[in-house]
């Protein structure tokens, strides 16, 4: 072990439980795009190749446990579990917990966490194991470090929560028209998809979402939705009321309408 790749390797050591044996692998996954290196052939290096690697490696994974554990399941149940375990989120909180936010490299000091550049700095360390150990390593890892120890499968399913449904529900109660609202829908430069949702409630914008999946996006908004509607009693006196205005007006709302 080099002198100079000590406190590295121990740190790395501390979150895989094993020593690398190309701790450089490692040391790209932690470099975020703003703070990319360049290399002495020119070429710019951060971690953005080993996230999409790690990408499909996790979700690889998680698929082969879920198929395996859920024996008597149907596959939207297996694509909801697996959606819901890899979504920015839930990998934002893994990457804090096992300590990985605290070796990211970066130039971007405010906001790190909504930029989800946890997650994504996960997602190449996933890679970056794989590169290193091989797959049947870094599949132990992602079992035993993050579907059982961080994690637990049986739990997220138990703690699901459909914001979705419950927001509908509320709508339905309430004779109100809502509205999940395509705000936009783009390729980022990692070539994953971003969606940007809005709810609207009798034609009031309530409150956004984003993220990877247009489901996801959706979730996230009726989320917010919820919270606000619930904290805001003259919002939703306000929404209420507006209906009778649609009515007069006749207004044909745009987007998807769930009533």
């Amino acid at each position: 072990m080099q002198k100079k790749h000590k406190e590295p390797y121990l740190q790395f050591y501390n979150i895989l439980g094993f020593y690398p044996k190309n701790i450089s692998y490692y040391e790209m996954a932690v470099i975020h795009r703003s703070s990319a290196i360049k290399s002495e052939s020119g070429v710019y290096i951060n971690n953005e190749r080993l996230e999409f690697l790690g990408d499909a490696i996790l979700g690889a994974v998680v698929a082969d446990v879920l198929y395996h554990h859920y024996t008597h399941q149907k596959e939207g149940f297996l694509s909801n579990t697996r959606s819901k375990i890899v979504q920015r989120e839930t990998l934002n909180k893994i990457a804090v917990e096992i300590g990985l936010d605290k070796l990211i490299v970066t130039s971007k000091k405010n906001n790190i966490q909504k930029n989800n550049i946890y997650g994504n700095a996960f997602e190449a360390f996933i890679g970056a194991i794989y590169l290193d150990q091989g797959y049947v390593k870094c599949r132990e890892f992602i079992v035993n470090k993050i579907l059982t120890s961080s994690l637990n499968i049986d739990k997220v399913v138990k703690k699901e929560q459909n914001f979705k449904s419950k927001i509908l529900e509320v709508s339905q109660k309430n004779k109100i028209d809502l509205i999940f609202y395509p705000v936009q829908e783009k390729k980022l430069e990692n070539h994953k998809m971003f969606f940007e949702t809005e709810v609207q409630m009798n034609n009031i914008p309530v409150a956004t979402g984003t993220g990877n999946s247009k489901k996801e996006a959706q979730q996230k908004a009726a989320q917010s939705a919820l919270h606000k509607i619930k904290s805001d009693k003259d919002l939703f006196e306000r929404i209420v009321y507006h209906k009778e205005i649609i009515e007069e007006n006749n207004t044909e709302p745009v987007g998807e309408t769930i009533m």
